[in-house]
């Protein structure tokens, strides 16, 4: 039966992605034929200027004929909705053209690479991130929860109200104030120093550029994980099967992150998962305050230059991580709360 229902989520999840996909390109069809004209515009220039044994005449032919083909090519002269089922099915294939400016690391116009090598670093940055934010916040929420109205859980949830609405570019240009000009400890920006390092210097080298990005979003984000798990815990703690733990003279602790933690798991999960992904799909403005090479900071430079092929397949790329982040929380969900109804059955 579990089996079935998670059939049943990824098959719905790539139903979505199909759906948005096509969306997709039904929104940027005009913008894209655009592009890809003046993209082949733009190769087959290149490709007269080396012609240089041709006649004018031969020119004009050849231009013409492979400017034909090439929009045969790319369904251009196809009708609007062809042009826009044959788009999004290029883009379920992975086939998502050339940059108009950008290039990737190497030197390609490929909008799958370009995109694909932007993944690492923003993986790794909020990654770790999420992992930080959720261990130190559900770890200082059952602390609270333990003693609701103890000093340590008000001056806590104060603290929270305090940076709650702090944006993290504001803070992140304040510590980059102190901690790089003022009290110069840490670097100002990128992911590694120039030229970069090698073997165990370079993941030193990486991890000390992490630290202050690092650094700037938990002093925001665990606060208000750990508020939610202790509000989450402490309705967990009154619960019949917790009074009769104790009842049996179980010790506090076990009680506490025995039963009390494992039976508030699903929210504190959810909440996890979903700062993840929201993480994944990166931060323009605080990749860009770091410079950190991530898919945001992608997003603005593509913004910046128009490039609406690379804007195309960052939209596909985290619509596809989210939908399925979002399936896998339902299967996760679903194994850690019994009480959820599988398929429709108990």
């Amino acid at each position: 039966m579990f089996g079935r229902y998670i059939v049943k989520r990824v098959f719905f999840m790539l139903l979505s992605f199909v759906i948005i996909i096509f969306l997709y390109s039904a929104i940027f069809n005009v913008v894209m034929d655009q592009t890809l004209r003046s993209q082949i515009h733009e190769m087959v220039q290149g490709e007269i200027m080396g012609m240089t044994d041709s006649t004018p005449q031969e020119i004009q032919i050849y231009r013409e004929q492979r400017i034909q083909t090439l929009y045969a090519r790319y369904h251009l002269e196809d009708p609007t909705l062809q042009r826009i089922f044959w788009r999004a099915v290029g883009i379920l294939k992975l086939d998502w053209g050339q940059a108009s400016m950008l290039t990737s690391s190497n030197g390609s116009r490929d909008v799958f690479k370009i995109v694909v090598e932007k993944i690492y670093p923003t993986l790794l940055l909020f990654g770790i991130f999420a992992i930080l934010d959720v261990t130190i916040g559900v770890l200082l929420g059952m602390k609270k929860a333990q003693k609701p109205g103890s000093k340590l859980d008000q001056s806590t949830s104060i603290m929270t109200m305090v940076v709650f609405g702090m944006p993290s570019w504001w803070l992140a240009m304040i510590f980059i104030m102190i901690f790089v000009y003022t009290i110069p400890i840490f670097p100002s920006g990128g992911m590694g120093s120039v030229p970069p390092p090698e073997g165990f210097a370079a993941i030193i080298d990486t991890i000390y550029h992490m630290a202050l990005p690092i650094l700037t979003l938990l002093c925001i984000g665990f606060w208000a994980r750990a508020y939610m798990t202790r509000n989450i815990v402490v309705g967990t703690l009154q619960e019949d099967f917790i009074m009769s733990a104790r009842a049996r003279g179980l010790p506090e602790k076990k009680v506490l992150y025995g039963h009390g933690l494992r039976a508030a798991a699903p929210p504190i999960v959810t909440m996890g998962v979903m700062s993840l992904l929201m993480s994944i799909q990166g931060r323009l403005i605080f990749e860009g305050i770091f410079n950190w090479p991530g898919m945001g900071n992608l997003y603005w430079i593509a913004v910046q230059q128009n490039d609406i092929p690379v804007l195309l397949g960052l939209l596909a790329t985290t619509t596809f991580v989210y939908l399925a982040g979002l399936a896998f929380l339902d299967v996760i969900y679903g194994f850690l709360d019994p009480r959820i109804k599988v398929g429709g059955k108990q």
